[in-house]
Order: structure tokens, then C-alpha cells, then sequence
């Protein structure tokens, strides 16, 4: 029995601890935050590039993750673009992507509207970290860990055996329909960024989306909300990590910034672009695509003078295929860097620690046969 079948057991039905409502904090009108949310000091912000005369975001030309035109005819234009995205950043923005834009903004509204409900009507939503499913407030079963300044609500929308309409909020009115629409929407951006994505790695259209489980894949919503803080510069919003999934399409705050990327050894501030998605590869597209295209660590600064809410869907392979380096991209001079694993035995790998940069997925890496190198690292996770 592998190490992550004897930790199952020990995912808890509760918390370790009472949940504290960082938003309840922000709105209590403290003036220092509780120590559980101090960062160490080599991790709070700091290093952050913020041209001035932009308001917090990127001035085009400096340094800014690429944008991709979706709408352009010339396809290979397309697919080189995302490809030199994936190789260079991780990270890029689509426009012209063909979700509705009065859908991005009232999805995006009716999100901010459920958190400014009062408590108790939230708080039956609360979620257990055997699922995380609903409204929560931290990541990680780790009892005295430093937490983020963040809430979310997170819920299943792919496999439909996984969707519970119970677990959806039932206020504000429209939020239910307005998830449903959405996230039929995305799915389908989703499903044509796979082939855009597969093509750019040399492979066959269906190829990612075949190993994905092709239509039975799963797709995850997590709406997060960063309260105002009146110490930014103390914590994080989220804590640096590259997502576990497959792909995340994020729709960003259209007013706040927040999103950093970690490049060349810099944060770097993501400015999005009006309507555009913000697309990063997660560790499984890494790990199919044997490392050429990587997942990047990302984080989330909060500020004192506004909130912010930003949707992150997750487009995932289905929860129990193996997943290993594409055979096609596997050669003597470039051999398998993992061995297979189910998304759901890294997905509670990641569960039961919580965030935590790029070490998630680095450590997996097969150890290198004698006069090879992987960056020093051995496989400490086994899963026979």
C-alpha cells in the first residue's frame, strides 16, 4: 500500500482549528493582523515590480505575460504564439476567446454579491477539508500552519456525478444559473485550448484531451475573495504554488490587482487585459509534456485600500487515469522525468500540505539513471 492510500485515513472531517472569516477581520476594523497570518519575513512581498503612472499593473512592453489572440484566421500564428507562451512564461492571456463578456462581468458580480451576504447565510456553505467543497477559508490540514488572507467558495462542475446543485449558493437569485452558463462556456475554451495546446507540443488535436479521459474529465470552480488588509505587506492572499491540475483559465479582478508571477527569481504583476482570461499550465500538462511546457508558481498580494474577486477554473484530467510523460515526447536524450500517478493521488499529496511553490511536483521527478542529472532531486513520493 503506498504511502498516499495509508494517508487517506488522516484526512480530517473538520479543521484543526476554529475557522476564522478573514473578510469578518477585514470588516472588524483591526488595524494589525493576527500573528497566524505573518508571513516569515523571506516570503512576505517585497521585490515587486510596479512601474509608476500604471496604477499597480504592467505597462505594456514590461515584462507582461504574453496575450494571445484567440480570433486570428492563421492558426499556426495562434499555435506558435501559445507555444512560445507555454515555453517562456507558463502563463498567457487570451482575448477574443468567445465566452460572452456580459457573462465574465456578471459572473464575476454575482460572486462578489455572495460574499457580502450576511454570515449566517454563508456560513451553512462551510466546506471540511475532506473536500473543500464550499465556502472556505484556508488550504492545508496542518495544525499552526501561516495562513493566507483570502476566503473562497470552491465546487465540483465536472464529472456531472460530482455536481451538487445543494453546494451551489442559492442567493444571490441568479448565482446558480449564472455558474451553470458559465461554466458550460468555459469548458468549451477549455476543450479548444487542449488542441491549441497539443498542437503546439507536436501531438495529434485530441491527444491531451484523450489523456485528459476525453469527455469524462473534471472541471473545479474556486472563486476567491481578498478582503482588504491593513498590513499588505506582512502575508499573502495566496501563498506561492503551481496549480496541481491540468490547466486554470482565470478571470481576474477587472479593477484590483493581485496576481504575481515568479520569473527569472523576480514577482512580476500580472496587468490583465479587459475580458481576457489569464491561462497558466498546471503540473499535469508538465507531466504529460515530460517538462517541456512547466508549471509556474504564482502568488497573490492583497492591498489595504480595496478587495478583490477573481474565478479560477481548472480544467483536470479525470480523477483516476494515470498520468505519465507522453511516450511521443520521450526520447534517450530526453527520458521520462515521472513515473504515472492518478490526479487523485496528487491531488491529495497537494491536500494534505497546502500550498507550497514548486516543490509539489518537483519532488516527483525520477531519480536519473548514473551520469544524468534531474536538479539534484529523487523521487521522495512512492506510489507503488
Amino acid at each position: 500500500m503506498s504511502v498516499l492510500v495509508k494517508n487517506m485515513s488522516a484526512l480530517q472531517q473538520d479543521w484543526p482549528e476554529p475557522v476564522v472569516r478573514v473578510q469578518s477581520l477585514s470588516d472588524s476594523g483591526i488595524t494589525e493582523i493576527p500573528s497566524r497570518y505573518v508571513k516569515p519575513i523571506s516570503d512576505r512581498p517585497s521585490d515587486v515590480i510596479t512601474p509608476s503612472g500604471c496604477d499597480g499593473f504592467f505597462s505594456e512592453g514590461v515584462d507582461s505575460i504574453p496575450i494571445v489572440d484567440l480570433g486570428v484566421e492563421d492558426t499556426s500564428e495562434v499555435r506558435d504564439q501559445v507555444s512560445r507562451a507555454c515555453r517562456d512564461w507558463g502563463f498567457f492571456q487570451a482575448v477574443n476567446h468567445g465566452v460572452s463578456p456580459e457573462l465574465m462581468d456578471r459572473a464575476r458580480e454575482v460572486w462578489r454579491q455572495f460574499f457580502h451576504l450576511p454570515m449566517e447565510l454563508k456560513q451553512p456553505y462551510s466546506n471540511s477539508p475532506r473536500t473543500y467543497e464550499g465556502y472556505g477559508s484556508r488550504l492545508g490540514i496542518e495544525k499552526g500552519a501561516i495562513l493566507d488572507w483570502s476566503d473562497y467558495y470552491f465546487l465540483h462542475y465536472l464529472p456531472t456525478c460530482l455536481k451538487d446543485f445543494n453546494k451551489w449558493p442559492a442567493l444571490p437569485a441568479s448565482c446558480r444559473e449564472v455558474i451553470e452558463e458559465y461554466g458550460k462556456q468555459v469548458v468549451a475554451l477549455a476543450g479548444r485550448l487542449m488542441k491549441i495546446l497539443s498542437a503546439s507540443l507536436g501531438l495529434e488535436e485530441d491527444f491531451l484531451q484523450r489523456e485528459f479521459g476525453g469527455d469524462d474529465i473534471g472541471a473545479c470552480l474556486r472563486v476567491n475573495f481578498y478582503p482588504r488588509c491593513p498590513q499588505p505587506d506582512l502575508t499573502l492572499g495566496l501563498s506561492p504554488h503551481s496549480d496541481p491540475g491540468g490547466m486554470t483559465l482565470l478571470l481576474p479582478d477587472d479593477h484590483v490587482p493581485g496576481l504575481q508571477v515568479r520569473r527569472n527569481d523576480r514577482w512580476i504583476t500580472v496587468k490583465p487585459a479587459r475580458h481576457a482570461f489569464i491561462i497558466n499550465i498546471g503540473d499535469q500538462i508538465q507531466v504529460l509534456s515530460n517538462a517541456i511546457y512547466k508549471s509556474v508558481e504564482h502568488r497573490v498580494i492583497v492591498n489595504s485600500a480595496e478587495e478583490r474577486v477573481s474565478l479560477a477554473f481548472f480544467y483536470n484530467p479525470k480523477s483516476d487515469i494515470l498520468i505519465g510523460p507522453a511516450k511521443e515526447l520521450v526520447t534517450p536524450e530526453s527520458p521520462a522525468l515521472y513515473s504515472p500517478m492518478t490526479f487523485d493521488q496528487y491531488r491529495l499529496f497537494i491536500r494534505m500540505r497546502g500550498p507550497g511553490g514548486k516543490f509539489q511536483v518537483d519532488s516527483l521527478m525520477s531519480p536519473r539513471p548514473s551520469g544524468q542529472s534531474c536538479g539534484g532531486r529523487g523521487s521522495i513520493f512512492n506510489v507503488d
